[in-house]
């Protein structure tokens, strides 16, 4: 006997910690938040790193723990695990983060070696050549990857010549870094002023508001602040049709115009998302993988940047359906953006989107993830509250003026890498196609023309991925 599904419960108003701040003398601000669910803590340090040079930063993030002037890096990893903890670094093009946690007891060790890194690496020759040799292999791997040369295709047609078109350095600069450069590159952009500490954990707040004091006062608050040009708005024009002879499958790549967090038609966008594309029970979704079977996992996700928003939307069709799979989401896109959506949709999306909030602070990880990134924007924790009210109080009508506004696929760029050969004529009849080969349209100089075996990882990833509320 079938027993019938039991009803959704319903949406618990969003509860969001204090926050305890305090910005030291040399210009780092401090976010402490208690979190006792179980004896740890979770460190975010986020840096202002805008218009640094792209390819010493990519090694920089690798080999910033690689030793200091009285650790190598055996003893680095020695001393982190000796209170439970890990450290590690990544960037992106607005800032560089490290990220990592310990014990709760072990918060001012913690805090210690941390600081000694900051203060103090020294970037060892030997340390520098092995970690800039792998580096090089994983930019080669990734820029064999269809999908990784596609993104790279779309960031070139969205931005231009903007700082965010470029977010993967040559493999040919990466070598040319050496430790000194690594040094000099420290000294001038690693630099307490402008940056956040954000301490989430089984700690009281003024324990750790006084521990990174007491171990970050005297880093150094000099240095100049860089702030990127506002992203450059969307130009819709022809399809970029990017040829890779003899592939299998096409990439399929869309961006439509997005609005930052504080926007008034935030909520209501992310909300339009949702029934497009962003969650697995979207239309989209149901449309080119469960009834059509064209792609896998296709998807859909506001990008939020410092100068920037933007809409983006993916999917890996094969081949032979790369024209029918772009009309259903052109279709879907047109759908929406004409039609309201329907009041279950809404709520469904909705409950997604509150439960989403819910989740992504439930760990001290996640809190501490999502406090460092809305620090970023000058935001608090406090806007969750603020954003989950929107959620809660957007109508039919707010979501579809969204959808009308920032979803029409005429508003958009469109994307596709694959053989050219094979699906430009198709293509052709849905849209005017510009033809490019991949190293024009990604202005790469170097291109693998084989994928190896395995999955390729682009450098500069976020170590602290997790924890950011899709959207929010």
């Amino acid at each position: 006997m079938t027993r019938p599904v039991p009803p959704l419960e319903p949406t618990h108003e969003l509860s969001v910690p204090e926050t305890a701040e305090r910005t030291l003398a040399n210009g780092l601000t401090v976010l402490a938040i208690q979190r006792a669910s179980v004896p740890l803590v979770e460190l975010r340090l986020r840096v202002p790193f805008a218009e640094a040079d792209l390819a010493g930063t990519s090694l920089l993030t690798q080999t910033l723990f690689s030793g200091t002037a009285d650790m190598s890096t055996v003893d680095i990893a020695a001393e982190l695990q000796s209170v439970g903890g890990a450290l590690g670094a990544g960037a992106d093009p607005d800032r560089l983060l490290v990220s990592g946690n310990s014990l709760a007891a072990g918060l001012p060790r913690l805090l210690d070696i941390l600081a000694d890194v900051l203060q103090r690496a020294t970037y060892p020759a030997d340390e520098v050549g092995t970690e800039r040799d792998r580096l090089v292999d994983r930019i080669q791997v990734a820029q064999s990857q269809p999908a990784h040369l596609a993104r790279v295709a779309l960031l070139k047609r969205v931005y231009g010549s903007h700082p965010y078109a470029t977010q993967t350095p040559e493999a040919a600069d990466v070598k040319e870094i050496s430790p000194e450069q690594l040094r000099s590159l420290h000294a001038d952009r690693l630099r307490a002023n402008g940056a956040i500490l954000v301490l989430v954990g089984d700690v009281a707040p003024d324990k750790m508001l006084e521990e990174a004091e007491r171990a970050l006062s005297t880093w150094d608050g000099g240095g100049r602040s860089v702030e990127l040009p506002p992203a450059p708005a969307l130009v819709p024009g022809a399809l970029t049709l990017v040829d890779r002879p003899g592939s299998v499958q096409s990439s399929l790549r869309m961006a439509l115009p997005g609005v930052p967090r504080t926007h008034p038609d935030h909520a209501a966008l992310q909300l339009a998302n949702l029934i497009f594309g962003g969650y697995f029970s979207s239309r989209w979704v149901e449309n080119i993988r469960e009834d059509k079977g064209y792609t896998y996992g296709p998807h859909s996700v506001v990008e939020h940047s410092i100068a920037g928003t933007m809409l983006s939307v993916s999917a890996e069709v094969a081949t032979e359906v790369t024209g029918p799979a772009l009309l259903e989401t052109w279709y879907e896109l047109g759908r929406l953006a004409s039609l309201p959506p329907k009041d279950a949709e809404l709520e469904q999306a909705r409950q997604y989107a509150l439960g989403t909030l819910q989740l992504g602070m439930s760990t001290q990880s996640g809190l501490a993830g999502l406090a460092s990134t809305y620090a970023g924007y000058g935001l608090r924790l406090d806007y969750l509250a603020e954003h989950a009210a929107r959620l809660g109080a957007a109508t039919l009508d707010d979501v579809a003026a969204a959808a009308a506004k920032y979803l029409a696929p005429s508003g958009g760029v469109t994307v596709v890498l694959g053989d050219a050969d094979k699906v430009e004529s198709v293509l052709g009849v849905l849209a005017p196609v510009q033809r490019e080969g991949v190293r024009q349209a990604t202005g790469l100089d170097e291109v693998a023309e084989e994928a190896p075996a395995g999955g390729g990882v682009a450098p500069g990833a976020d170590p602290a991925a997790g924890g950011s509320a899709e959207g929010a």
